[in-house]
């Protein structure tokens, strides 16, 4: 395999998990556990920021979902 297709297919899975967990997208880091108020006023923009950032980081962000599920499951 290639360079670019790596790279496309890294893209387009990290994607894919940002589609996937954007309604839980509080599990996969410190900050918030509850939406906004003002994430209801542009959904789509909100959506196409969580999927841009799933795209680049998404085993950094499914490594902190885990540690969430772990730490969060004896509550």
């Amino acid at each position: 395999m290639n360079l670019p297709v790596a790279v496309a297919l890294f893209t387009l899975f990290g994607a894919a998990f940002g589609l996937a967990t954007h309604a839980h997208r509080h599990l996969f880091s410190e900050g918030h556990t509850r939406r906004s108020a003002g994430d209801d006023a542009d959904p789509m923009q909100t959506r196409l920021a969580w999927v841009v950032l799933c795209a680049a980081l998404w085993p950094l962000m499914a490594l902190t979902g885990l540690f969430s599920w772990w730490a969060k499951r004896g509550r």
